[in-house]
């Protein structure tokens, strides 16, 4: 059976355009990872949680998928605009005390234990720039003997004049780049939008290697250029990564893989919407940072976190907030409710009715990964009055290989173990709220907040959560 058509919004042609695999049945997908010099935050995860939704839902379309996402552990510049400051691993193990290696390896764990909290699948191949300076360095040599880079007192830029298309991807005119920034340009730069390929090491310098220029460490963008072509080659299906990314990383990107191979290397590019905290960028410096891990703490479960970002489509911002965060717990609750109804027993999904709705989620997630769309289906199947409970569970538990929710979980699972005594406060306040004994339940909300629980009212029922 052949795959089913799907649909995706372009960066670079800006427009929807049939997915047609280099390798007919094959899908090839390359995802920027994480800077891994502090905690990724839910920000930053909802990046990485649409390239898993890209990969599932490519698989539960009949795709064999191949995914690559990387681990930046060197080069990473302060500012991007200028390629100037100092590498965020360096910084990071200076302030902490520790090697680079060292925090390096910390926070790649740290951020690989959180995306297993939300479910999102391990890549195929998980390279880290560090093991790779060798294809970095050959990349950059073909560069320079292509005449498309340049040396000057051991630090390779790559020419911006020499490669037309520059600005193709994020609009940028190579006169405008880089321009206005409070950032002093280097002033050995041939013009200010050439960006380093390989930057000379400074006297006492942690991370540094030795190449045909001298002592050194490359840039940032030199290294998704060579681990893509390394583990995809120079040619491939998918690139993605944030909108963050798309100027200067991607567009950097493009201007080296396609110059050192002379022909288009990505067919498609595709860039997720930012998540913001109250309507404010999620970022270090706002102090707005929140990890996934932590979300128990305020009294919510981590796939509750990745149910909220499934009810956005990846192009669009996703606000969190409580309010946000309580009704996808609650919808998370109510699909696996329904699924826990159920014994799914010899069910058939090709047979009418299930098919139809089958086909209603598979075009959903065909156009331009149209989770929203998916997750409204799935809801439409737990309220069905045509299906049997053993038909939801069975299509739900389908629907649940692209939306990753565990819908097989208990409903009713929260973050953290309640305390001692809450479990009895619950059952006869829940009793108390059935005789509309309305003084009585106050009292035992009362009594369980005395102990660290947080009670909610919701139309599904009361919710108790443990507060930090």
């Amino acid at each position: 059976m052949s795959p089913t058509p799907v649909r995706l919004h372009n960066s670079l042609s800006r427009s929807l355009q049939t997915l047609e695999p280099i390798t007919p049945g094959r899908v090839t997908i390359y995802t920027c990872g994480s800077t891994v010099y502090r905690y990724a935050h839910i920000g930053n995860l909802r990046t990485y949680l649409f390239g898993d939704l890209l990969r599932r839902t490519l698989a539960y379309l009949g795709y064999e998928v191949t995914y690559v996402k990387n681990v930046t552990d060197v080069g990473h510049m302060r500012d991007d605009q200028t390629d100037g400051g100092e590498d965020r691993m360096i910084v990071a193990a200076l302030e902490e005390g520790k090697t680079p290696l060292e925090i390096a390896e910390f926070y790649t764990r740290a951020w690989l234990e959180d995306e297993v909290l939300i479910n999102i699948v391990e890549p195929d191949v998980l390279p880290k720039a560090t093991d790779h300076i060798g294809e970095m360095l050959a990349l950059i040599e073909t560069l320079v003997d292509k005449g498309l880079a340049y040396e000057v007192d051991g630090t390779v830029y790559f020419d911006v004049s020499s490669f037309p298309a520059y600005g193709r991807l994020s609009g940028q005119r190579v006169n405008q780049t880089r321009a206005g920034t409070r950032v002093e340009v280097e002033t050995d730069k041939r013009h200010p939008a050439d960006f380093a390929l390989w930057k000379r090491a400074e006297p006492g310098r942690l991370m540094h290697w030795p190449s045909q220029w001298g002592e050194g460490f490359p840039g940032w963008h030199i290294e998704c250029s060579a681990m893509s072509m390394k583990y995809l080659g120079d040619r491939f299906d998918i690139h993605t990564g944030g909108i963050d990314l798309k100027f200067p990383h991607h567009e950097d990107e493009i201007a080296q893989s396609e110059g050192a191979t002379g022909h288009r290397v990505v067919n498609i590019w595709l860039h997720g919407e930012f998540l913001t905290l109250d309507d404010e960028k999620m970022a270090k410096s706002a102090g707005n940072i929140i990890r996934v891990s932590e979300l128990p703490e305020k009294g919510f479960q981590p796939l509750d976190f990745r149910y909220l970002a499934l009810t956005a489509h990846y192009r669009s911002k996703l606000d969190f907030t409580e309010p946000a965060m309580q009704a996808a717990a609650s919808g998370l609750r109510r699909l696996r409710r329904a699924v826990a109804a159920g014994a799914e027993t010899g069910v058939d999904l090709t047979a009418e009715p299930m098919a139809g709705y089958g086909n209603r989620f598979r075009d959903a997630i065909a156009d331009d990964l149209g989770i929203p769309a998916a997750l409204a289906s799935a809801h439409a199947v737990a309220g069905a009055d045509d299906l049997t409970p053993d038909q939801k569970r069975a299509l739900l538990l389908d629907f649940d290989r692209v939306l990753g929710l565990s819908l097989d979980s208990p409903a009713e699972g929260t973050g953290i173990p309640l305390p001692a005594g809450a479990a009895e406060l619950l059952e006869r306040r829940a009793a108390a709220r059935a005789a509309m004994d309305w003084i009585e339940a106050d009292r035992l909300r009362d009594e369980l907040a005395g102990l660290g629980v947080r009670v909610r009212d919701t139309p599904e029922g009361q919710v108790a959560t443990r507060r930090s």
